[in-house]
């Protein structure tokens, strides 16, 4: 669990999971609309490094390989703002493409 404050008081408990299917990377996001890969069997993932990047992000590495996305501040914020529906949708898109949280379980589904 990544703790973090703004100085605009908002306090946020973001999951290692949560940070890592939501990476800003074009990995993940890919480089427009209807490019996103779904990141499927990272329950279990870890952060393994926080790098600052300037005064305006942090480069997040995961134990899955994973450090190619820049997590800026703002960024940062709208996660943890909008977790709940974020992490609700994440789960939806699982479900309708019968992929898992678990890593054993997916078998090549999406799992990045």
């Amino acid at each position: 669990m990544l703790e973090i404050a703004f100085d605009d008081g908002a306090h946020f408990q973001l999951p290692y999971e949560f940070l890592r299917v939501m990476s800003p990377s074009a990995e993940v996001r890919g480089h427009g609309p209807g490019q996103e890969v779904l990141q499927a069997g990272k329950r279990e993932v870890l952060l393994t490094s926080i790098e600052p990047v300037g005064s305006y992000a942090v480069q997040l590495s995961f134990d899955d390989g994973h450090d190619s996305g820049l997590y800026s501040w703002e960024y940062l914020h709208e996660l943890g703002s909008n977790q709940d529906a974020l992490w609700q949708e994440y789960l939806r898109e699982l479900e309708a493409v019968g992929a898992s949280r678990d890593p054993y379980l997916n078998q090549g589904a999406g799992d990045e």
